[in-house]
This record gives C-alpha cells, structure tokens and sequence, in this order.
C-alpha cells in the first residue's frame, strides 16, 4: 500500500495499466475493493452530483455476465463466428476483480452534461490510481461493450459505461508505452 508521501511523484510517473488477460489473482478482498471505490468517488465533482455508479461483478457472476454479453452481441451480430464469442467470454472471466463504472449524469441540473461526464472519467482515472496505490494493477477498456444499448441497459439502466475496470495482479513485468513529447502537446497562451 502507497503510504509515503514523499515517493507520489514516483509513484505518479510509473503508474501504468496492465492488460487485464495478464491479470491473476489475488485481487482486492471486498473490504479493499470498498475501500478503493470510496477513493475513486473522491473526484472532481461540479454540484456535488455524483454523476456515476460502481457496479461489482463478482467473481461467482462472471458466467452470467459472459452469458449476458454473448447474448448482446449475437442480438446485434447474428453471423458471429467461434472465434468472436471466445473473445468476448474470455473478456467477461479476465483479471479477478471487475469493476463497471457507469456514467450517471443529473439531466435537470445546471452543470454542463460535459462536466457530469468528465467526472464519471476521472472515477475511472481515480479507481486504477486506488488499485496502484494498494499494490495491485488496474486496465480500464470499452470496446463493443461499453456501446451496445443491450449491455448498458443490463448494467447501467439506461446510463452510460464509462468503462470496465479490470484489477488484479500482474503476472509479469508491466511493458512501458511510449508517451507523447512534451513539446508536442503544451504550450504556453500568449495574447
């Protein structure tokens, strides 16, 4: 667990997602998972709307899951081959921990829909950081999931996912990504 303040900007600058397929158990107990859904829930938070929802799939529920969205995705792709069906049962039963954020948005508030939805982002953003700082490995993904209208409505009752958070622990070495040049994506106004 990350308890030394003097090491976050290390700690900021090697957190990394793991590709959920390479996670192995253990994951989080129940206690910690709760423990890290509150740290995600400490975002950006214009009106104090809590714009998002936490949905657990559990461990002994990752078969009806994986049932749930091979049903959603022959609804939508009726000629769908073996291969495709594989992909997306082994989707539903990688990494031991899931977590879908869902974005909740308040339509009759004043806070820019836009505002609603960054913050259901920075949930997930807060959540992969919750995992690192307990010393496990966080992959937030979307894909054809997160935009099947059959899928949504089974998790997040005519919401939007924002993303599925998968957490566990890596089974190798993280690899590192290229990250952008600095020069390339700040700059300085000037009138």
């Amino acid at each position: 667990m990350f308890n030394d303040l003097s090491s976050l900007p290390a700690y900021l600058s090697t957190r990394r997602s793991g590709k959920p397929r390479d996670m192995v158990a253990p994951g989080p107990d129940d206690a910690t998972l709760r423990t890290m859904i509150g740290m995600a829930a400490r975002t950006p938070d214009h009106g104090k709307l809590a714009p998002w929802r936490f949905v657990i799939v559990p461990a002994e529920q990752r078969t009806a899951f994986a049932a749930m969205l091979v049903a959603a995705y022959r609804a939508d792709k009726p000629e769908a081959g073996r291969l495709e069906i594989e992909a997306i049962e082994q989707f539903a039963h990688q990494a031991p921990t899931l977590v879908v954020v869902v974005s909740a948005p308040n339509a009759t508030s004043h806070i820019p829909l836009w505002e609603q939805q960054l913050s259901a982002g920075a949930a997930c953003m807060n959540l992969l950081h919750a995992a690192h700082a307990h010393g496990f490995v966080g992959g937030w993904l979307t894909g054809w999931a997160t935009y099947s209208a059959a899928v949504r409505d089974s998790l997040a009752e005519g919401a939007t996912i924002a993303g599925f958070v998968f957490i566990g622990t890596p089974s190798r070495a993280l690899d590192e990504r290229p990250r952008p040049d600095l020069e390339t994506i700040v700059r300085y106004w000037a009138e």
